[in-house]
C-alpha cells in the first residue's frame, strides 16, 4: 500500500477536474492509496470481497479526515468514524487488479466530516481502468487526551454558498437517520434447532472475534474498516448458505456506528436474511460488543447495517435467487421493510438513468 498526498483534490487521479465540478476551493489535503488485489483479499471465484473494499475506503477517510483535522494548532486528535452513506458495488474487482482509493472531503460542520472516496480498478496487464465504488463517509474528531470529546473541525472553503447549503441538507439528513436506526436496534438473533430450507433460521449466521491491538486505532477503539469487514462476511455467509452458489456484495446501505468498540471487548457479528427479489438478497448484520478489559458492562449495539448480494455462476452471470420462506410476524414485517427499501432504492435508480437515455 502507498500513499500520495497532494494540496490539490482531485490531483491523484489525473488533474484538477474534480475540483471544478465539486466547487471546492483547492486548499485542502487530498489523498490516495494504491493496493495490489492478492488471493488473500477475494473468495474462492477470484472476486475481491466487499469487505476488503470497504476497508481500503474506510483508510482513505480515516486518513484524510484526521489529518484535517489537525491541520490547524489545537489539540491533538484522531478522526472516529460515525456513518457510511449507502455505497453500491458497480464493478467486481478481482485478483490481481490495482485498487486505486481517492478521498477529499466535501462537507464540514462543527463537529464532523464528510468524506467522498472513489474506487477505481485498474487492469495491470491492459492498463484499463474502471470505476468499482463510491462511498461518503462521516467522521467526528476525538481528542487523544480524552476519547470521550468531541473536538471542533476547521471549516473548508467553498467556491459558490449553494454547496455549503448542499452538505448541511445531507448532514441533517444523515443525522436524522442515525437515530431512526438507533431506535429499531433492539432486535437479537437466536439460534435456530432444525430449521426449514430457505428460511430466516436456516442461513442466519454469527462470529465472535477477540479485538486486538491490530484491530484499534491510537485510542484502542476498533478501526470502522475492521468492523465492516467482519460486517461484510457474515453477510456474506448469510447468502452462500442461502443460495449455495458463488455470491458478492452488491451494496450496502447507510453503515451506522452507534458506540465505540475498545480494545479487549468481544464483538458478535450477527447476520440474517431479510428479504429477497429475482436476484438480490439482502441480509440485515448488526454487531453487539461484550466489554470485558477495565470497565466491565453490559453488552451493547455498536453497529448495524443492511447488505445486499447477489447470486453469480461459475462463469459470473447473475443467478435467480431462491425465495425467502418468512414465518413468524417478525420476519414478515422484516420482509416488507426491505420491500419498501428494495423499490425506493430501484426508484432512485431509474430516475438517475432518465437523462442518460435522452442525451
Amino acid at each position: 500500500m502507498s500513499v500520495t498526498p497532494s494540496r490539490v483534490p482531485g490531483l491523484t487521479l489525473g488533474s484538477c477536474t474534480q475540483v471544478q465540478r465539486l466547487g471546492l476551493l483547492p486548499t485542502r489535503m487530498a489523498c490516495q492509496l494504491i493496493w495490489i488485489m492478492r488471493p488473500d483479499d477475494a473468495n474462492i471465484a477470484g472476486n475481491v470481497h466487499g469487505g476488503t473494499i470497504l476497508k481500503m475506503i474506510e483508510e482513505a477517510g480515516a486518513i484524510i479526515s484526521t489529518r484535517h483535522c489537525n491541520s490547524q494548532s489545537g489539540e491533538p486528535c484522531v478522526a472516529a468514524l460515525a456513518r457510511v452513506e449507502r455505497t453500491d458495488f458497480l464493478s467486481p474487482m478481482c485478483i490481481g487488479d490495482v485498487a486505486n482509493v481517492s478521498a477529499e472531503i466535501t462537507y464540514t460542520s462543527k463537529h464532523s466530516v464528510e468524506v467522498q472516496v472513489n474506487v477505481l480498478s485498474e487492469n495491470i496487464l491492459t492498463g484499463a481502468k474502471r470505476m468499482t465504488n463510491r462511498a461518503t463517509l462521516w467522521y467526528v474528531p476525538l481528542s487523544l487526551k480524552n476519547v470521550d470529546k468531541v473536538l471542533e473541525v476547521p471549516p473548508i472553503q467553498y467556491a459558490w454558498k449553494e454547496l455549503e447549503e448542499e452538505g448541511r441538507k445531507r448532514y441533517e439528513e444523515q443525522k436524522l437517520e442515525r437515530l431512526v436506526t438507533k431506535e429499531r436496534n433492539g432486535d437479537i438473533i437466536f439460534p435456530v434447532i432444525n430449521p426449514e430450507p430457505y428460511t430466516v433460521g436456516c442461513s442466519q449466521s454469527s462470529l465472535i472475534h477477540l479485538v486486538g491491538p491490530s484491530d484499534c486505532t491510537l485510542h484502542g477503539f476498533v478501526h470502522g474498516g475492521v468492523t465492516m469487514k467482519l460486517m461484510d462476511e457474515v453477510a456474506g455467509i448469510v447468502a452462500a448458505r442461502h443460495c449455495k452458489t458463488n455470491v458478492v456484495t452488491a451494496s450496502v446501505d447507510a453503515i451506522n456506528f452507534h458506540e465505540k468498540i475498545k480494545k479487549g471487548c468481544v464483538i458478535t457479528i450477527s447476520g440474517r436474511m431479510t428479504f429477497t427479489s429475482n436476484k438480490s438478497m439482502e441480509i440485515e448484520v448488526f454487531v453487539d460488543a461484550d466489554p470485558f478489559v477495565d470497565e466491565p458492562k453490559e453488552r451493547y449495539r455498536a453497529v448495524s447495517a443492511f447488505f445486499t448480494y447477489v447470486s453469480l455462476s461459475k462463469e459470473g452471470k447473475p443467478l435467480p435467487v431462491p425465495q425467502l420462506v418468512v414465518e413468524s410476524e417478525d420476519e414478515k414485517r422484516r420482509f416488507e421493510d426491505g420491500k419498501g427499501r428494495y423499490l425506493q432504492t430501484k426508484a432512485k435508480r431509474q430516475v438517475q438513468m432518465q437523462p442518460l437515455t435522452q442525451q
